[in-house]
């Protein structure tokens, strides 16, 4: 029998940047960014730690340090996933058939049902104050970006200056906030027994002329 050749040696595999070599550096964020979410959701705000989510996804702080940041950024990146789901609700919510002003009110109206689906993780994006003298990476700017353009668009037909239109978005985004913050606290019944969905309708009507 003669002697069969050898196989040809195997290719080492390129071992990832991520800790460990388990994750690219994407994956590793990503996962870093669904433990902190999910923490939150199920125990709010003040449960986020570096340590706590470091023993969540099984790492060493150090970990998510390089390839993260500190927790400002891993707060951000949490952020960026809200931001593109509310994106992508809203973007459900409108349809290029209907009159703008259907369209507006249809925002609000999934607005308020996304922000009800998902409270404390919603609530993250106005409770955790970064440093102020850091700016938006790139990544979160055209996070945050799509769904205000998204409304900014829809607001086209209503309002054609562009300058006023961006300070209506910021208007009506801010009113929808306060009211949909009462809402979720329990504390709206102290103002009036109306649903949040009348008396966003009524506000946005009303705004809109």
């Amino acid at each position: 029998m003669q002697d069969q050749p050898a196989p040809p040696p195997r290719k080492k595999a390129a071992r990832s940047s991520g800790p460990r070599g388990e994750h690219d550096r994407d994956g590793f964020v990503a996962l870093v960014a669904g433990a902190a979410e999910s923490l939150v959701r199920h125990e709010g705000f003040r449960a986020l730690g570096m340590r706590r989510l470091a023993g969540a996804i099984g790492y060493a702080p150090n970990s998510i340090y390089n390839a993260v940041g500190d927790l400002d950024q891993v707060v951000l990146r949490v952020n960026a996933r809200t931001l593109e789901r509310l994106h992508g609700a809203l973007a459900a919510a409108t349809d290029p058939g209907r009159p703008a002003r259907e369209n507006a009110l249809a925002l609000a109206d999934a607005y308020l049902v996304f922000v009800a689906a998902d409270p404390r993780v919603w609530s993250l994006l106005f409770e955790h104050l970064a440093a102020p003298d850091q700016p938006f990476p790139d990544w979160y700017a055209a996070a945050l970006a799509r769904p205000v353009g998204l409304v900014d668009a829809a607001l086209v037909p209503l309002i054609a200056d562009a300058g006023e239109r961006r300070r209506a978005v910021a208007a009506l985004w801010a009113a929808l906030h306060g009211l949909a913050s009462l809402s979720t606290s329990g504390k709206l019944a102290v103002l009036t027994p109306d649903a949040p969905r009348e008396l966003a309708r009524l506000l946005v009507g009303r705004f809109l002329g």
